[in-house]
């Protein structure tokens, strides 16, 4: 019975999409709870921090979206497998790296409120989360690449595009905290990582949407 609903398209695009949207709609929801907390300077992860007052239910969030997106990765086979295996399955390793690296070994090892602050809760947390956002970087790329090779080339272009707008924006997140643009609006570290998650899910929720609606 429960290896049917995973098997079920629809279900695992279920998965995927709550997964993909409740990693935007958590923050915004718990950042009111955070005072000082702001959107465009703070980086998500700040939430789950030991002295943030929401810091457990958002640490927790962090490994259940892990869970999800590691159960929503077999849409990503049954969809793309009969174009190339050995494509499809990189594309897995890779969302599953970022599910293990930024949401289940984030969750349970948190960051400290002060950069300045390392401990090795920290440093697990700050490895984890960077091998995960650069794994995930490249979802949309490997899409883009099973898209074209299955000539289904207006997935292919949208994937694309999708991949250069993540990579500038990722490296504005990265750049974001060199003390030479402190004061301008490349320190927005909060803002550049929330658009860079944005568009490396986008792939992931257009494939979950068009899941969705397909009538079989």
């Amino acid at each position: 019975m429960f290896e049917m609903i995973f098997d079920n398209n629809k279900v695992l695009s279920a998965i995927l999409l709550i997964a993909v949207l409740g990693d935007f709609i958590v923050p915004y929801t718990l950042a009111p709870f955070y005072k000082g907390y702001s959107h465009s300077t703070f980086v998500m992860s700040s939430l789950g921090n030991p002295n943030s007052p929401v810091h457990k239910i958002y640490n927790f969030w962090l490994i259940l979206l892990g869970v999800l997106l590691l159960l929503s990765s077999k849409l990503i086979y049954i969809k793309y497998q009969f174009i190339s295996t050995g494509l499809t399955i990189s594309v897995i390793m890779l969302l599953s790296t970022f599910a293990i690296g930024a949401g289940i070994i984030s969750g349970l090892f948190s960051v400290n409120e002060s950069k300045e602050v390392v401990t090795t809760a920290s440093k697990v947390h700050g490895v984890g989360a960077s091998i995960g956002f650069i794994f995930l970087l490249f979802v949309p790329l490997m899409l883009s690449i099973l898209s074209f090779k299955g000539k289904i080339i207006y997935d292919g272009i949208i994937f694309l595009v999708c991949f250069i707008l993540a990579f500038i924006f990722f490296i504005l997140f990265i750049v974001a905290e060199k003390p030479k643009f402190k004061n301008t609006i490349i320190a927005r570290e909060g803002m550049w990582q929330r658009l860079t998650l944005l568009f490396m899910y986008m792939p992931l929720m257009c494939i979950a949407i068009s899941e969705l609606m397909c009538i079989k």
